[in-house]
C-alpha cells in the first residue's frame, strides 16, 4: 500500500512530499523526496503493536532547520574529508569546509538538502529516489547520476539499495543517517549493541582518521558480544577518543566481505531486535550525544535519544590509500545495499 501527502514546494516550485509504504504485517515506512529522507519507520512489536523505531520530524521545516541529518541520504561523500580537499588524477579538488577545517556529509548543501525525483513500484513495495548532481557541485568533479531505492519487505526489513554513475572520475561514499530507538521514545541506554568488527579507525580530535586501525580489545569499542549501551557509556579512562566524544562516534572496520551481518541492536525489555546487514567495509556508530531538537509530535530529542548505524566506506579514504577505495571511474557503476531487518521475540 502507498500514500502520498503533499507537504510544500521548494524554491523552484517542485513538490515536496511525504510518501508512505505499508506491508501486510502493519509495518509502515514514510519517506520524503526532500533529501530522500526516511521520515518514520513503524514495525510490529510485542503483540503486533506498532513501534516507531526511528527519529524524525512532522514537516519539511524540521529537516531544513536542524543539522542532525535525521533519516537523510548523505552524499556525495558521507562522513568526513580532512582539510576540505582531496587529490584525484593529479588535481586537488577544494570542497566546502562545513565542519571546522573539514568537509562533513557532502558539504554545505549535500544530498540531504536536495529535491529528488521519485517513483513507486506498482506493488507499493519500493520507492526509488533519483538525483543528478552536476559537475562541480560542492566541489566534486563530474555529473553524477545517483539513485536510492527503499524496499519495505513482507518480513519487516527495510532494504536500501544505492546506485550511481558519473561521466568523469570522481569519489563517492553514500549512507543513510537514520537514528534508531527500539523503545519508541526515551533514550537508547537500555539497548544492547553488537558490532562485528575487530578494529576501528583511530581519529584526531576533530574526528579525522589518522590512518591507524585500532584493535577494539580492551576498549569501549569492543562490541563483538552484545553490550548494554548505557553501561558502556559509563566507561572512562580506557580510550581517549571515546572519552572525548562522550560515547560512540567512530567508524568500525567490519569483519568479512560481501553481504553480511554488521551489527545487532536489541531492546531486551521488549524483545525487539534490529539486524544490520551490508556489503560495505565500515559502519559509523554514533550514539546521538549531540542531539538537541524537537521532533515528531513535539518529542524532545536530547542526547542519546537515538543511535545512528551508518554503513559506508571508511571516512577520509581519499587521503589513505590503504583504506578501501572510494574512487568511481567514469562510466562505471557504483552499487551498494544495506538492510535493517526487524524481529520480535
Amino acid at each position: 500500500m502507498m500514500d502520498i501527502r503533499h507537504m510544500e514546494t521548494d524554491d523552484q516550485g517542485q513538490r515536496l512530499d511525504f510518501i508512505s509504504l505499508k506491508n501486510s504485517t502493519g509495518a509502515c515506512a514514510v519517506f520524503s523526496n526532500y533529501g530522500a529522507h526516511l521520515v518514520s519507520l513503524q514495525v510490529p512489536g510485542q503483540g503486533g503493536r506498532p513501534v516507531e523505531v526511528c527519529l524524525g520530524y512532522d514537516d519539511i521545516a524540521g529537516y531544513r532547520k536542524h543539522r542532525g541529518y535525521l533519516g537523510a541520504t548523505v552524499g556525495r561523500y558521507c562522513n568526513r574529508i580532512g582539510g576540505a580537499s582531496f587529490p584525484l588524477n593529479g588535481e586537488t579538488y577544494q570542497l566546502f569546509a562545513n565542519d571546522g577545517a573539514n568537509t562533513l556529509h557532502g558539504g554545505q548543501a549535500g544530498f540531504d538538502k536536495k529535491t529528488w525525483a521519485y517513483s513507486v513500484t506498482p506493488s507499493g513495495e519500493s520507492i526509488t529516489f533519483s538525483y543528478l548532481s552536476p559537475d562541480g557541485e560542492e566541489g566534486f568533479p563530474g555529473n553524477l547520476e545517483v539513485s536510492v531505492t527503499y524496499t519495505l519487505t513482507a518480513k519487516n526489513a527495510l532494504k536500501i539499495s544505492y546506485a550511481a554513475r558519473c561521466d568523469q572520475d570522481t569519489v563517492i561514499n553514500l549512507t543513510n543517517h537514520s537514528y534508531f530507538n527500539l523503545a519508541g521514545g526515551g533514550d537508547i541506554k537500555s539497548h544492547t549493541l553488537q558490532v562485528n568488527a575487530k578494529e576501528v579507525t583511530a581519529t584526531t580530535a576533530d574526528l579525522i582518521p589518522t590512518g591507524e586501525l585500532l584493535p577494539v580489545s580492551g576498549t569501549p569499542y569492543d562490541l563483538r558480544k552484545p553490550r548494554v549501551i548505557g553501561e558502556a557509556l559509563l566507561e572512562k579512562g580506557k580510550n581517549q577518543m571515546f572519552d572525548r566524544a562522550r560515547g560512540y562516534d567512530i567508524n568500525f572496520v567490519l569483519d568479512g566481505e560481501g553481504m553480511r551481518e554488521a551489527a545487532v541492536l536489541a531492546l531486551p525489555a521488549t524483545g525487539l531486535t534490529m539486524r544490520v546487514l551490508t556489503d560495505q567495509p565500515g559502519i559509523q556508530v554514533y550514539s546521538g550525544q549531540g542531539l538537541d531538537a524537537t521532533g515528531r509530535n513535539g518529542e524532545v530529542y536530547g542526547p542519546y535519544s537515538g543511535i545512528a548505524l551508518e554503513t559506508q566506506h571508511l571516512p577520509d579514504s581519499v587521503h589513505h590509500p590503504h583504506f578501501p577505495d572510494t574512487r568511481l571511474p567514469a562510466g562505471e557503476q557504483f552499487t551498494s545495499t544495506t538492510i535493517y531487518a526487524f524481529e520480535v521475540a
